[in-house]
């Protein structure tokens, strides 16, 4: 096997595709596409994102303490790259791209009604790295779309067409091939 070292570089991919809602006071809210997200901490729920401090929406999550993590599905990759390469300086991205702001329930930041799921935070940390800064959100309520719970009450997310990023393009997420667990899972013995 052959392989090349390369110099440092992000390659840990791919990694989830996000829609930041965020706003500051009375203004209109704004939304940022975030691919540097991630799960932080499970008791409490928090999540982080990394933002470059010249972006529009920094500024707006500093000042708020405040955004919501909107999940991005198939259907919304395009309203996704929009939103990551306008300013909300010049453009009212809700109204751009026929998004309908979610009232909410914790904060004063409107999730994002056409993602599956809406994860509403309480900045609780900012660690500045470099070129970006890492905001630390405590989860302060999720929201999810009734389409995908099930009579029992289930939360069946991988049927909303997931959307990731890898290394400039978007993907859409393929079919299972295993579940947490399933590596140590006793087998059961097959019935003659």
């Amino acid at each position: 096997m052959s392989k090349q070292f390369w110099k440092p570089g992000n390659m840990l991919y791919p990694v989830p595709a996000v829609m930041v809602s965020c706003k500051l006071g009375d203004e209109k809210p704004n939304i940022i596409t975030v691919a540097w997200t991630s799960t932080s901490c499970s008791s409490p729920a928090m999540v982080s994102i990394s933002i470059r401090p010249e972006r529009y929406s920094h500024h707006i999550i500093k000042e708020s303490g405040e955004f919501v993590v909107n999940l991005v599905t198939k259907d919304l990759v395009y309203a996704s790259d929009y939103c990551g390469v306008r300013s909300g300086r010049d453009v009212d991205k809700f109204k751009e791209m026929n998004l309908t702001p979610l009232e909410p329930h914790t904060g004063s930041v409107p999730g994002i009604s056409e993602s599956p799921v809406n994860i509403e935070c309480k900045v609780v940390q900012i660690i500045p790295l470099g070129s970006h800064d890492l905001f630390i959100g405590e989860v302060t309520g999720v929201t999810v779309d009734d389409r995908y719970m099930d009579k029992n009450g289930k939360f069946h997310l991988s049927k909303a067409g997931l959307a990731v990023y890898s290394h400039g393009e978007y993907y859409g997420l393929g079919e299972k091939i295993g579940k947490f667990g399933y590596s140590v899972a006793k087998k059961k013995k097959k019935k003659r």
